[in-house]
């Protein structure tokens, strides 16, 4: 009689579906994983953006050397600070996919200070180009009345 009880609770055991917990573990390591694709993905756009920003600045500059142009270094501040704003944005982006991803408030601490830096780096940023604009737009007024003159 053991003998067949036994039998029948193992074949019992082996119908039942897994524990809940399990299958939702193995999704939330799988959204978890892609996750983690995504927010790498974006943060190699933002540093590919950075880096093209630099090579882009950089050429301008030789140019500008070349010709002994040193008027034109404002133009090229303004190009560099657009290539960086434009990679904070893609970074902090990459923070909050890290967020949502984040097992501990102290990790969501940290990803919270850097978010707030990089918000603050780019609206500073932002507000310097529009400043070196309306400068720059002031600077050629000037010379535009002058070449009438």
């Amino acid at each position: 009689m053991k003998k067949v009880l036994s039998t029948l609770f193992l074949q019992a055991e082996s119908l039942r579906p897994p524990a809940p917990t399990t299958a939702f573990a193995h999704t939330e390591d799988a959204v978890v994983a892609a996750v983690q694709w995504l927010k790498l993905g974006v943060e190699l756009v933002g540093a590919t953006i950075i880096a093209l920003g630099i090579i882009t600045a950089g050429a301008l500059l030789v140019k500008a050397l070349a010709k002994r142009r040193t008027a034109d270094f404002t133009a090229i501040r303004l190009t560099l600070a657009r290539y960086l704003a434009l990679a904070l944005e893609f970074q902090l982006g990459a923070d909050i996919l890290s967020t949502a991803i984040a097992p501990s408030w102290e990790q969501i601490g940290k990803l919270g200070a850097i978010a707030v830096i990089r918000t603050a780096l780019n609206f500073f940023l932002s507000k310097e180009m529009e400043e070196e604009r309306h400068q720059t737009g002031n600077e050629q007024e000037v010379v535009a009345r002058g070449a009438k003159q």
